[in-house]
């Protein structure tokens, strides 16, 4: 099928585009050759933008509207395994569904490439953002890579496939729900041609289709083999660390925009850090401005690349600082919360760390939290267990 041109074509200028919209955009400029998905809020925009896409002739994609989520990773799984460059998109409930297939696309070593819009898992229902989703795949074998707005849900489109297809490793390409899918905001887009040069052709190795090759995917394995397959697993996820850092700088010559692990935000002489992930950082940044001009000695570390965790680095840039808040946006049920146990294993229990949690459901966190925060740091008044905001 050929190509036609697109109204929706940017061309490195900035447009106001939800995060659904911008992440639709950069599938299609990546073309992908087959997109399974299945609705839910709030990751539908990036389907029904792709689909549009589709439809209007703008990409070559075959595109499965599948009967579930589960079934919709199970498709990707098969257009992978036989050669195809394969994405899908989710939320919620439907990450939970697809559960099942994650381990088995990790396993079998298919770099897919998903956009979730992160939502919070019922019961009760909610439709709203926090990371209960994606915290709940952590260990599922997945590259996840977090945005802190519409520009940067963009951009990790394009780094969590380039990423996959080097370690051969499923990548998540993680935004906020609603605070970024739904929101405008000016983003700079890359030309289709410079996005093309980036990503290049998918080359497999070895696929199902390859008849001259022929292997087989998904086969049983004993006691024998088992571990083996496992620690391969590992490896590949750590040499992911290597590889992203390599693709992020061959992003910033194409884009202009530095990637890392982590952005580090006037942490150098921070003696109070907060360590947080995801949309809420903006928030938090205006605080760290306004403490500052008032001689406050405050930083933040937000972390972009979540799997694999860069402990050792992270470790290195918080050794200076003397108290740190780690906030998360989701619950680890009968223990600490996800990302502060990251934290605290990194720095071996060597530096006052204490826990937040925020935003559950939805529920807006505003500057002055941010800043009673920085100031219950300071005056000790943080409880050695879990502290809420905003409850």
């Amino acid at each position: 099928m050929k190509i036609q041109d697109t109204k929706y074509q940017i061309r490195n200028t900035k447009k106001a585009l939800t995060g659904g919209v911008a992440m639709a955009e950069a599938m299609r400029q990546i073309n992908p050759d087959v997109v399974a998905v299945y609705p839910i809020t709030p990751q539908t925009p990036i389907i029904e933008t792709f689909s549009q896409f589709q439809s209007d002739g703008k990409v070559a994609t075959e595109l499965i509207q599948a009967e579930s989520e589960h079934s919709a990773m199970s498709a990707c799984m098969g257009a992978q395994a036989s050669g195809a460059r394969t994405m899908t998109a989710t939320s919620s409930q439907g990450l939970a569904l697809m559960n099942e297939m994650l381990y088995i696309a990790s396993g079998l070593r298919l770099p897919i490439v998903m956009a979730v819009s992160a939502r919070a898992l019922a019961a009760p229902i909610n439709i709203h953002g926090d990371h209960s989703d994606v915290m709940g795949t952590r260990d599922a074998g997945w590259l996840q890579i977090f945005s802190e707005n519409v520009q940067e849900a963009y951009d990790n489109v394009f780094i969590a496939l380039k990423l996959a297809e080097k370690v051969s490793l499923p990548a998540m390409a993680v935004m906020d729900g609603f605070n970024t899918s739904h929101s405008v905001e000016n983003m700079e887009g890359l030309s289709d041609e410079v996005v093309k040069k980036f990503v290049g052709e998918f080359k497999p190795k070895e696929y199902l289709l390859d008849v001259k090759n022929p292997i087989t995917v998904g086969a049983f394995a004993l006691q024998n083999s088992y571990f083996e397959f496992k620690v391969e697993q590992e490896k590949a996820m750590r040499e992911a660390k290597d590889e992203y850092l390599k693709i992020a700088k061959e992003f910033e010559k194409i884009s202009g925009r530095k990637k890392d692990f982590f952005e580090e935000y006037e942490t150098q002489d921070a003696e109070r850090v907060l360590v947080l992930m995801g949309s809420v950082s903006g928030t938090a940044k205006e605080m760290v401005d306004k403490l500052r001009e008032r001689g406050e000695k405050v930083g933040l570390l937000k972390i972009n690349l979540f799997r694999p965790f860069p402990a050792e680095e992270i470790a290195k840039v918080l050794k200076k600082a003397k108290k740190i808040a780690v906030l998360d946006r989701s619950q680890s049920i009968g223990t600490m919360p996800p990302l502060y146990m990251e934290i605290k294993n990194a720095l071996n229990g060597k530096q006052k760390i204490v826990s937040y949690i925020y935003g559950l459901g939805g529920r807006d966190i505003f500057q002055k939290d941010m800043e009673k925060v920085f100031i219950d740091l300071k005056n000790e008044k943080n409880s050695e267990g879990i502290n809420y905001i905003n409850l």
